[in-house]
């Protein structure tokens, strides 16, 4: 790297968040989708950044980093090819995906609380890249201490928020977490626990036409899944929110269960405003802010 680079930081961890930082790390979210040659060559060209993809069975996140700072961007589901994997992924048995982790990741997790309860999904890729993923960054930050952040897109920001919470029980210090369309990691009191630790330090974008932070969901009236602070929404207002998608949803259900005909209506859905979940769209709408 040359010496400008060296003197000027790409993330500013005294500054407060603001759209130049979410378009930097949602550039690195949407860098995260490459394979590894490619996204090593792109982080260094766009975003002056030496990275390293992590891959372990179907999670991948890439770790990048200069002598001022440590990103690190988990890469999103890519898995809405089909309804089934669609149903698979965030509706079918979600209250049975509620659970309390255990082995050694539950212990790191134990921390938020008894009543906590994390989205077994969720947890089970954590837990298959975490050796791997731990080993690199704890790496880095014991060769040179400096702020790190952590972001994701779709099913990437559910796990960077994950992958936050257990860097810090490792004394691993986290600046902030910025994700994009994610998905709720867990319950109320497992949110609540998040908000307390990382307060001020998450930010989560949101298009109001993106149907995938409205879930996983229990029922269609009620869930038992909650979303952690900050929530900063971006919209098109020509796109049918994920409000009103879930509202036509649940006239079709008796008790708001979530059956194979509901199923299929929101995966056409999800379909029709797939381009609000995109990370390209993110990041249009953060330049428009």
């Amino acid at each position: 790297m040359n010496s400008d680079t060296q003197t000027r930081p790409l993330l500013d961890g005294q500054a407060a968040h603001n759209s130049k930082e979410a378009a930097l790390l949602g550039r690195a979210c949407e860098l995260a989708y490459l394979p590894a040659n490619q996204g090593h060559e792109e982080f260094r060209l766009q975003l002056r950044l030496d990275a390293e993809l992590i891959s372990v069975n179907n999670t991948q996140v890439y770790v990048a980093h200069d002598d001022h700072s440590i990103l690190i961007a988990f890469r999103g589901s890519e898995s809405f090819a089909t309804l089934d994997g669609f149903k698979d992924w965030l509706l079918t048995n979600a209250r049975n995906f509620l659970v309390i982790p255990e082995g050694r990741i539950g212990t790191d997790y134990s921390a938020a609380g008894v009543g906590a309860r994390f989205h077994s999904g969720f947890m089970g890729a954590i837990a298959d890249i975490w050796n791997p993923f731990f080993e690199r960054v704890d790496g880095l930050y014991s060769q040179r201490e400096r702020p790190v952040w952590i972001t994701g897109h779709s099913l990437g920001g559910a796990l960077a928020l994950l992958a936050g919470w257990r860097l810090e029980r490792h004394f691993i210090p986290v600046t902030r977490i910025c994700t994009f369309g994610a998905p709720m990691i867990g319950n109320d009191a497992a949110a609540a626990s998040f908000n307390k630790a990382f307060k001020g330090r998450i930010f989560r974008y949101v298009d109001d036409g993106d149907i995938v932070p409205k879930l996983p969901t229990v029922s269609l009236f009620s869930n038992s899944y909650q979303h952690c602070e900050q929530e900063i929404p971006v919209a098109d207002q020509n796109v049918k929110s994920a409000v009103q998608v879930l509202t036509s949803a649940a006239a079709q259900s008796v008790d708001g269960a979530i059956d194979a005909a509901v199923s299929t209506t929101l995966w056409n859905e999800l379909r029709n405003g797939m381009p609000s979940h995109l990370m390209g769209n993110y990041l249009k709408r953060i330049s428009e802010a």
